[in-house]
């Protein structure tokens, strides 16, 4: 019964299904304590965004628009989440000249140019990256590997960065358990691996890992630490990573 409460507790934080109705007997474990299933979230969100994209191919649509639609539904299914944390994130780093500014931007709710010029660019990488691959079941494979992957790491990226402030959502769930946060990091890399041929699961494993450093850097260089808009925008640079890893790959 644990583990299903901790379940519904990540789907709970990171999208808007309704694991709790699904599952009303479980209730809520920590949020810490569930880092673990943040993989099985992101193939929940995967999943409905190939679905999406395969429905509309059958209907004729074209893979640019197709992907367009399917990451429409992935955003509608987590309320933009990651995306929110990407945008305060480039407005806080791009606009404040020092710590204590850049954080009180991050927690500002106005977007600013900074943040729309990253959601620009992140839904241009994705969105070409899944109407490069065209074919349903490659789109379906890697956009289940890419939001486990991009969540899998959430875990030891808070592990290794300190927080940046003392309230926030990364502070509510707290420093996880380092033995869950790698449990998530090795079931989404099993993921990625089941979903993927082995050279180009290699590659998207490398790539969101990459994704997570990059940004971590950033983070410690810019404010000294992570919040859980850097961690959003942590698990975005994943992803995007990632997905460019396979396309390469495919090419």
């Amino acid at each position: 019964m644990a583990r299903l409460a901790e379940l519904v507790s990540a789907f709970g934080l990171l999208t808007r299904l309704p694991a709790g109705r699904v599952a009303p007997q479980a209730g809520y474990a920590d949020a810490g304590n569930s880092v673990w299933a943040y993989p099985l979230a992101g193939v929940a969100v995967g999943v409905i965004g190939g679905l999406v994209y395969w429905l509309a191919s059958m209907l004729g649509v074209p893979p640019m628009v197709a992907a367009v639609f399917a990451f429409a539904a992935m955003v509608l299914s987590t309320g933009g989440l990651h995306e929110d944390g990407l945008a305060d994130t480039a407005d806080g780093f791009g606009g404040g000249a020092e710590k204590e500014r850049k954080l009180e931007i991050m927690r500002d709710s106005r977007i600013g140019s900074y943040g729309v010029i990253a959601l620009v660019l992140v839904f241009a990488l994705r969105i070409g990256a899944v109407a490069a691959l065209a074919d349903s079941a490659a789109v379906m494979a890697a956009l289940v590997a890419t939001a486990a992957l991009s969540r899998g790491g959430m875990g030891l990226f808070m592990c290794w960065i300190d927080r940046a402030r003392s309230d926030g959502l990364s502070a509510g769930v707290g420093r996880p358990d380092a033995g869950r946060s790698a449990e998530a990091a090795a079931l989404a890399a099993l993921i990625g691996f089941l979903m993927l041929s082995p050279g180009a699961a290699f590659a998207a494993v490398l790539g969101a890992a990459l994704g997570m450093l990059v940004i971590g850097v950033l983070a410690i260089r810019q404010i000294g630490g992570q919040t859980g808009d850097v961690v959003g925008a942590a698990g975005i640079a994943a992803e995007c990573l990632a997905l460019t890893a396979i396309v390469a790959v495919a090419a």
